[in-house]
């Protein structure tokens, strides 16, 4: 496969972290705005808009002493854990919900909906189970299937297990996926 096709593929395949990126540059810029207009203020010995730079400097320095420990290290706790998240979202990929398929000379990328509709309809067919009773969640390495029959049409969690893996084997996906059934319920009053 060529490089522009693995580059087409990653940018179909993963998400930007423009929101992200646009949300932490948004308040990195009225932090600034709003820091530069207080020292501003504060040089032409005007009020500040909240506090004056001294004023908070000042407070910042006696906070150790004027404020609870508890509330300090929460505040240090919560602030940790935004920065971690920022720099989660900042090494890690997002992930577009779409799988790649294998055919010779062309690169096919699939919704994850269209593959749960598609082994939904499969599941439907081949077990006589109405469309409506079979739910189908695919995600990046997991099918999660629940089937809720009818009374008197019990269906195997093997058998479905077996039907989803044979249905994903045709549709040649680049990356496995497991298959997990969720323990199956007949359906309460239905007739046997």
């Amino acid at each position: 496969m060529s490089a522009a096709s693995q580059r087409v593929i990653r940018r179909e395949t993963h998400s930007p972290r423009t929101v992200a990126m646009t949300i932490a540059v948004i308040l990195a810029i009225v932090a600034l705005a709003y820091l530069g207009t207080e020292i501003v203020l504060s040089l032409l010995a005007q009020p500040g808009l909240l506090v004056s730079p001294m004023a908070a400097g000042n407070w910042l320095t006696g906070l150790p002493d004027q404020q609870p420990v508890w509330a300090i290290l929460t505040a240090a706790v919560l602030l940790a854990i935004v920065g971690v998240v920022f720099i989660l979202l900042a090494l890690t990929p997002g992930r577009l919900p779409k799988h790649q398929i294998v055919r010779t000379g062309r690169v096919v990328l699939v919704d994850n909906a269209v593959i749960a509709a598609a082994l939904a309809q499969h599941l439907s067919d081949h077990t006589g189970i109405a469309r409506d009773r079979v739910t189908i969640g695919v995600s990046r390495r997991v099918v999660d299937v629940t089937v809720a029959p009818d009374a008197g049409l019990p269906v195997p969690d093997a058998r479905i297990r077996d039907l989803v893996a044979a249905e994903l084997d045709t549709y040649q996906l680049v990356r496995p996926i497991s298959t997990r059934v969720r323990p199956t319920k007949q359906r309460e009053g239905a007739p046997s």
